[in-house]
């Protein structure tokens, strides 16, 4: 059986939450059944339909044995990787991590939603990383817009897309407060970065490298701005014994 494998991500550019990699796995001769149902790049479908989406590609899975899995890239580690390399080397690595979780490692034609300028390099690096790589009779591909042109992908972007959701809706449980899509132009999160950037240090899910928290804590607090790894700490100066500064 050969089966068509769609990777996607959600959640790349906010300055809040984690970044959520998709990746399904369908049966070449069940692919026409996606289209069937309308499914199609998650930015074009209304929360209502994706959940419906979600909800009945789930209930197929059961019965037609494809696979659906999403990897949760945490704030926190977006923030070291960047420190280290840079966010596309991280989807590469959460790319990588998705398709791991596939249950079977053959007989599968793999395309990626590329984030990369250079879709060859992104693939390339996608498959450096894969082990026993090239899996038996499978290829990987990366394109530009796969998620628009690839219905297998669009599915992955919205298993992605309502993870991220769902991971939205835990730290609004945990802040007991809403914040918004995470997205940096979200009037919604621009009103709670106040909370989320306290003079005591930045909220765990925040990204902290991003340039919206820098402006921020550049502008509003005093101190060097918080890097995650490093602790925040007080020095006395000669000219302000109570200014907070990072060392």
């Amino acid at each position: 059986m050969n089966w068509h494998v769609g990777v996607d991500e959600a959640g790349r550019g906010p300055v809040l939450g984690p970044l959520i990699v998709g990746v399904c796995a369908i049966p070449e001769g069940d692919l026409a059944l996606l289209k069937e149902q309308g499914v199609r790049d998650s930015k074009d479908l209304s929360p209502k339909k994706r959940r419906e989406l979600e909800a009945w590609f789930n209930e197929k899975s059961e019965e037609r044995r494809w696979f659906g899995g999403v990897i949760t890239l945490p704030a926190e580690r977006i923030d070291l990787a960047m420190q280290d390399t840079s966010l596309n080397l991280l989807e590469v690595e959460g790319f990588q991590e998705a398709l791991l979780l596939l249950p079977h490692r053959a007989d599968v034609s793999v395309m990626a939603d590329a984030c990369d300028v250079n879709t060859e390099r992104f693939a390339r690096r996608i498959m450096d990383g894969l082990p026993n790589w090239p899996w038996p009779n499978s290829t990987l591909r990366a394109e530009h817009k796969a998620d628009e042109q690839h219905p297998v992908v669009s599915m992955a972007s919205i298993l992605a897309k309502e993870a991220r959701e769902r991971a939205v809706s835990a730290i609004e449980q945990r802040l007991g407060f809403a914040i918004g899509s995470g997205y940096p132009s979200d009037p919604a999160t621009q009103r709670v970065l106040p909370d989320l950037c306290p003079q005591t240090g930045l909220d765990v899910d925040l990204r902290w490298g991003w340039a919206t928290v820098k402006r921020f804590w550049e502008t509003n607090r005093a101190g060097d701005v918080p890097v995650r790894g490093k602790p925040l700490t007080v020095q006395r100066t000669l000219f302000d014994d109570t200014r907070p500064r990072i060392t």
